[in-house]
């Protein structure tokens, strides 16, 4: 039953949504969000990927359903690790307003969260050096502009996480790569600091679970929410997904060069190769958007302990 629910969901792979039982509020590079009432928002994770700030046009299968139910696994996980963490995530049912049509199609790639004032930033936490950050320490020995430990090669650790927050850019805009006391005057000092030690208060929690299964997380990005009422800094989006981490193979793990990953690095690694970054318009082959929807299955398989198709049949019972 499974494989079925699996195989059929993985046909339809998913580059746009239409709800229109319930309001939509905005349209993100992955996810639509819809009103469902004055308290509660409508998450619907499209199969839809970016890579270098661009949405390519064809999906990767599962893409979806992987992000959202490895999201609603991590809040229970870090729920259970990190004290006192409270999180957006209401329910995974899809909402009664919808239409049986229109609640199939958001089943398993949805989730009622509570709805939140957003802030603009992007918490990102690097635990080991690579990417963007290795090419900015190469040339300046900093990291976002912050001074760090010298004669560190590529993917080393850092001694300790580094927080290195950015702008939230809107689809078809770049995120920004920002100071923490840029991010301070985004957000106002008074959040700011709770933001920064939340965040690397859940990537270490988060990284220590993942290393148990085998798994690196050598850098991710969080979102928050602010809960006016009660003035509680809370955990949305998604978390700790391939999209917005580099996941690495414990086991292989070697530093002094670039780490195969667990992630959209093999997509960025194809467009770069092809000449291709950050151009619009693009169409993956088949085999690329297959091998990426291979490592996300990979990676949620390891960090869950059960396939996709065994979360999917749980969820229905």
């Amino acid at each position: 039953m499974a494989s079925t629910k699996l195989q059929k969901l993985e046909s339809q792979t998913v580059t746009s949504i239409e709800l229109s039982s319930l309001r939509k509020l905005a349209t993100g590079k992955v996810r639509e969000i819809y009103e469902v009432d004055d308290k509660t928002l409508l998450f619907v994770t499209t199969d839809r990927i970016s890579a270098y700030d661009v949405v390519l046009t064809n999906g990767v299968p599962l893409k979806g359903a992987i992000l959202t139910q490895l999201t609603a696994h991590w809040f229970r996980v870090l729920g259970e690790r990190v004290p006192g963490l409270k999180a957006h995530l209401l329910s995974l049912t899809p909402p009664p307003a919808l239409t049986h049509a229109e609640a199939e199609k958001a089943r398993y790639r949805s989730m009622q969260v509570r709805r939140l004032k957003v802030f603009p930033i992007e918490a990102i936490v690097r635990g080991y050096i690579t990417g963007s950050a290795w090419s900015e320490y190469q040339r300046h020995g900093t990291v976002h502009g912050l001074p760090q430990a010298p004669g560190l090669r590529q993917c080393d650790p850092f001694p300790r996480p580094v927080y290195t927050p950015s702008t939230k850019a809107e689809q078809g805009q770049h995120d920004e790569n920002i100071s923490p006391e840029r991010a301070a005057e985004i957000v106002g000092e008074k959040y700011a600091a709770r933001i920064e030690a939340l965040a690397l208060q859940v990537y270490e929690a988060g990284a220590a679970y993942a290393r148990e299964r085998g798994v690196i997380i050598a850098d991710t990005k969080f979102e928050f929410g602010l809960d006016e009422e009660t003035d509680d800094i809370v955990l949305i989006d998604e978390v700790m997904t391939p999209d917005s981490s580099r996941f690495w193979d414990a086991e292989h793990y070697e530093p002094g060069h670039d780490q195969d990953s667990f992630d959209k690095q093999f997509l960025r690694n194809w467009l770069t190769a092809e000449g291709l970054k950050a151009k619009e318009g693009v169409e993956m082959p088949h085999e690329i958007a297959e091998q990426t929807s291979s490592k996300y299955q990979e990676v949620f398989r390891r960090l869950t302990g059960k396939t996709l198709g065994d979360v999917l049949e749980e969820l229905d019972h």
